[in-house]
């Protein structure tokens, strides 16, 4: 596929706990697209976050273990040392961090903080990191950037923190950013900037995002296809507008049926029965969200779940798709 940017195959991400590892990230296949805003979306707990760190390798290797293939440009990351690795990130891959309070150095001045990365990735002198740093900022909408070049991280608002965690992560104008959360905990104006802001840099720079959220609104918005995380594994995965106009996991269904809808009168949101269970109690055979629609009889599961087309690149797991009623 001559379009293809990045390869994800069987990617599995452990955890050790007491001793004991338990894969968070479980046999994930996923391919991102060049120039394509690609959305993986579920509930906190699903695995999303650590699906997004192992693709450049950022766990703590000490209590990780990360196993796969995750194919950037025809080079596996995941067998490549911590220096070929510190060439791609930042340079070929920028990340955006969840939160941007506790990613950004808070002993220094942001200006320095966007110049690090161009000291390892280019050969600018002095002045012209300085002049790279302030054109950043005014490009990720910073309203006075000479003066934000001379900040530090806690003189910012939230939203201008996210403002130059995107400056960073674009700082080399990377083939791929990682968008983990960029609008969490930001008030619905700054997000709108946030998500506009990208939308500006992805079509200026034809970079690929990777927009890790448990927003759907904002899925809807952005992506061009997204993939439904729940427990570990893909459940689900279309082009956005497919998944909105015929959604089929019944996980995907009860999140779209959990949502209030402008127009329509509903005695009641569906709620979505349980929870999703600790790391160290997640079945690691059959259906995994078969406990969270107990009026399903068992038959109904795979007891090893394969995916199914049910649609031009829409794909779905297990079979209960097929069943699935809400009570």
């Amino acid at each position: 596929m001559q379009d293809l940017l990045l390869k994800i195959r069987d990617l599995r991400t452990s955890f050790r706990i007491d001793g004991d590892y338990y894969a968070a990230v479980d046999s994930v296949d996923l391919d991102i697209k060049k120039n394509e805003v690609f959305a993986l979306v579920g509930e906190s707990g699903c695995g999303k976050s650590a699906l997004a760190m192992s693709l450049t390798k950022l766990h703590n290797p000490n209590y990780t273990r990360i196993s796969g293939l995750v194919e950037f440009e025809g080079k596996n990351l995941l067998t490549m040392t911590e220096n070929q690795l510190n060439d791609i990130r930042g340079l070929r891959i920028g990340m955006i961090f969840q939160d941007p309070l506790t990613a950004l150095n808070p002993l220094i001045r942001v200006g320095a903080q966007i110049e690090e990365t161009l000291t390892y990735h280019t050969n600018l002198n002095k002045e012209e990191k300085k002049t790279r740093a302030i054109e950043l900022l005014t490009e990720v909408g910073m309203h006075s950037p000479a003066l934000t070049y001379s900040q530090l991280p806690h003189e910012l608002s939230g939203g201008m923190r996210q403002r130059a965690m995107i400056a960073i992560a674009l700082a080399c104008k990377p083939d791929l950013v990682i968008a983990d959360e960029p609008t969490t905990a930001l008030d619905v104006t700054i997000q709108a900037q946030i998500l506009d802001l990208l939308r500006k840099l992805k079509s200026e720079m034809d970079t690929s995002i990777i927009l890790i959220t448990h927003d759907l609104g904002v899925v809807a918005e952005m992506a061009t296809r997204v993939a439904v995380m729940y427990a570990g594994q893909i459940v689900e995965m279309a082009p956005v507008r497919d998944l909105f106009k015929d959604p089929r996991h019944p996980y995907t269904r009860s999140l779209l049926a959990s949502i209030p809808s402008v127009g329509e009168e509903m005695n009641r949101l569906h709620v979505i029965q349980g929870i999703v269970p600790e790391l160290r109690n997640l079945p690691r055979t059959g259906c995994r969200f078969s406990h969270r629609v107990p009026w399903m009889s068992g038959q109904l599961h795979q007891e090893t779940p394969t995916f199914h087309e049910v649609g031009e690149n829409h794909f779905v797991l297990c079979s209960c798709h097929k069943d699935f009623k809400f009570a």
